[in-house]
């Protein structure tokens, strides 16, 4: 029996949404799936000889892209094959009479799963449902997915902590209890002000932290969340010079390779960190200026770490010690920052926020990290190049 949350709003398991799926509802008007697969064939190999009739509207892919619709506001919208991976999250028409709509996503219930990428899309079918009806929001036992997408929707309608959000709704029903890696990224959403702010540093160090666990794990990397090619002409001028209110232009600084001068990264999608005693590894390559006399004993770090780009192709994979000691690298890959300039360049990815690095960066046996990494800073437009 599924139970009541706020009004016109319910948390239940994989047997409620069943029940509604086959018997109908007076008041369920759409039901919220969030199960390790979207197809509506799980339930039927939960409950084998269950068939539960569906009508597709469409399908979003990680990228936005539309998938299929029923509807003719979407039929401009893209229908290239989309690998299931890489699926968002599905909408159809669902259940007796296909009175109930249903969106179905597919998202596992383990702690290293993303769970920050589909809040947006799910908070908002919950806010449009309740509009319209009444909405059931379910995953397998109505226990970790349901009550972790609806602790951050209370969050952000009612304004509260992930601490007192989760209180309120063991009011409602007193055994759910998300996951440690759930509640982990709850925090990080109330720390982004309750949204999912692609542009925080919060946000940009927990895709890095993904994307070391895919790898470890010896996972497919998503490329459809690296982000974009600031080499590409277009696209560098846009972001590099930007309109301000008053009429005049903003300078975004740039990173460019030293032999081709393509853009290869922005400061958007640079991530700070804090240099650490790594840093003595690189102790030869840096440039010795200002004023001798007034030099800090404090540590000048050279090193940029940037999010994973659409350019970058993997040529080599080493396992080093991170360069500062405040992460644990576990990725470093040598890239090419364009097939006809054959200048490498390393991408980092993190896994953990603790740690001590075992070994230096520059270690015997390993190339020397400033021999390949050819990349400077700058800001003036007029340097760029298609």
């Amino acid at each position: 029996m599924p139970f009541l949350v706020r009004e016109r709003l319910f948390i239940g398991n994989i047997g409620d949404a069943s029940e509604i799926l086959q018997e109908g509802s007076a008041e369920i008007t759409h039901i919220l799936s969030l199960l390790s697969s979207a197809s509506i064939s799980f339930f039927s190999e939960w409950k084998p000889r269950l068939a539960i009739p569906t009508k597709e509207i469409r399908k979003v892919s990680v990228g936005g892209s539309v998938i299929g619709s029923s509807s003719d506001d979407d039929a401009g919208e893209s229908s290239e094959k989309l690998p299931p991976e890489k699926l968002l999250y599905s909408l159809e028409y669902a259940g007796k009479d296909l009175k109930l709509v249903r969106m179905a996503v597919p998202l596992r219930d383990m702690e290293s799963e993303n769970l920050l990428d589909y809040l947006d899309v799910c908070l908002d079918f919950i806010d449009e449902s309740r509009k319209k009806g009444s909405i059931l929001v379910h995953c397998f036992a109505g226990v970790s997915r349901s009550a972790a997408i609806l602790t951050a929707y209370l969050m952000r309608t009612e304004q509260v902590s992930q601490e007192d959000a989760l209180e309120s709704l063991r009011q409602s029903c007193e055994y759910v209890c998300p996951n440690d890696g759930f509640l982990e990224q709850l925090k990080m959403f109330e720390d982004m002000c309750f949204k999912v702010d692609t542009a925080s540093p919060i946000y940009k160090r927990f895709c890095l932290k993904v994307f070391g666990h895919s790898y470890k794990d010896g996972e497919k990397m998503d490329s459809s969340k690296f982000g974009a090619d600031p080499g590409l002409t277009t696209e560098a001028i846009s972001s590099e010079v930007a309109a301000t209110p008053n009429g005049g232009t903003n300078h975004n600084p740039a990173y460019r390779c030293k032999k081709c001068r393509r853009v290869v990264a922005l400061q958007e999608s640079v991530v700070g960190h804090t240099p650490g005693e790594g840093e003595t590894g690189f102790e030869w390559s840096k440039r010795k200026g200002g004023n001798p006399f007034s030099r800090s004993d404090e540590l000048e770090c050279s090193s940029i770490f940037v999010l994973p780009l659409r350019w970058m192709k993997t040529v080599n994979a080493l396992v080093s010690a991170v360069l500062c000691l405040d992460f644990i690298l576990v990725l470093s890959k040598m890239v090419h920052c364009k097939a006809s300039c054959h200048v490498p360049i390393v991408m980092h990815a993190w896994v953990t926020s603790t740690g001590q690095a075992s070994s230096a960066a520059a270690g015997p046996g390993l190339p020397r990290p400033f021999s390949f990494i050819k990349a400077e800073s700058t800001s003036a437009p007029s340097n760029i190049h298609p």
